[in-house]
């Protein structure tokens, strides 16, 4: 199997890239757009005809791909989303519905494919790597849960947009002196949890990979009024607990009084910042140098303040983990 991947990628190194397709597949993400925009963009000028593929790996079934000029991504960079469309298309985890896309694609004499997307996207992508189709990744979802990369497309935005929240729901809280509730997304990470509990000072931050029981998170409660804190914040990840379940157990247990806010899909939208309109423009021009150089089944990567390639293999072998020193320095702060 090694000595197969190592002619593989031999095999791409020497290949001449003419015509490349680019999707967004999985969750939609803020920054998206700028991200496709710099695909496009920058593959023409390095001499591709460039394709835009709608509705993510499904549009390769059904061959919705469209041939698309410097002018078919103008106007987007503000639009949070993607104007291209995503999916989840669990069937393409069958090789005979990959074979299917690849098909589509040479009928439209593409030889290379960017997929702009989470996890589940890049594993699709390394599948079609492995079977002879080279692909470049870019990691862009809100939950930052891409391991190899400090942060992906639409991560910062997610982030300011509970950040606002926090700030909005503190407020209320400090004027009533209230214990306040509030949930992010994140089933599996808590990224989003701690970094805008964290800079929301918040005072009891829950996260997947940092679980707390209910009389732990009463103790942290309990805590807070013995400090006669004015109002009190929880951040929850959703899959670390519900909100609302938490809310109905604290009231019994302090007999206070406790509001809630589930923010769903309000973080997924929205303008990007700056941050990722700057991150997803220069990850987008990165994939077409990888196609340029060669250097396919990789994902652009933002690490320790560089850009830079790194193997979708390696990046899909364990989870991203928890950001150990923002946690301990939450627990410092929120004394």
């Amino acid at each position: 199997m090694e000595a197969k991947e190592k002619a593989t990628d031999k095999e791409h190194k020497h290949k001449k890239f003419t015509n490349l397709a680019v999707l967004t597949s999985g969750g939609d993400a803020p920054g998206m757009n700028p991200c496709l925009r710099a695909v496009v963009r920058a593959g023409i000028h390095a001499g591709f005809v460039m394709y835009g593929v709608y509705h993510g790996y499904k549009g390769l079934v059904t061959s919705d791909i469209i041939d698309f000029n410097t002018r078919s991504v103008g106007g987007i960079l503000h639009l949070g989303g993607t104007v291209i469309g995503t999916s989840r298309f669990p069937e393409f985890e069958k090789a005979s519905v990959r074979k299917e896309a690849v098909a589509n694609l040479k009928a439209f004499f593409i030889n290379g494919l960017i997929v702009i997307g989470g996890e589940g996207s890049l594993r699709g992508a390394l599948e079609l790597e492995n079977e002879g189709f080279p692909v470049v990744g870019i990691p862009a979802t809100i939950d930052n849960d891409i391991n190899e990369t400090d942060y992906a497309i639409g991560f910062d935005t997610a982030v300011n947009t509970v950040l606002e929240a926090i700030y909005r729901l503190r407020d209320t809280a400090a004027s009533h002196g209230r214990l306040v509730i509030l949930e992010t997304m994140g089933r599996h990470a808590g990224h989003i949890a701690l970094a805008a509990g964290l800079a929301g000072g918040a005072e009891v931050i829950i996260t997947p990979e940092k679980r707390l029981s209910m009389d732990e998170i009463e103790e942290l409660v309990q805590q807070c009024f013995t400090r006669k804190k004015l109002f009190t914040m929880v951040v929850v990840a959703e899959g670390a607990g519900s909100a609302n379940e938490i809310a109905d157990e604290l009231r019994k247990r302090t007999q206070k009084e406790v509001t809630t806010t589930v923010l769903g899909y309000i973080q997924r939208g929205g303008t990007p910042t700056a941050f990722d309109t700057l991150l997803a423009s220069q990850m987008g021009a990165l994939a077409i140098k990888a196609f340029k150089t060669g250097k396919t089944g990789t994902m652009t990567s933002y690490k320790d303040g560089k850009f830079q390639l790194v193997l979708i293999k390696d990046v899909l072998k364990k989870p991203k983990p928890l950001n150990q020193d923002l946690y301990e320095l939450y627990k410092i702060l929120a004394m």
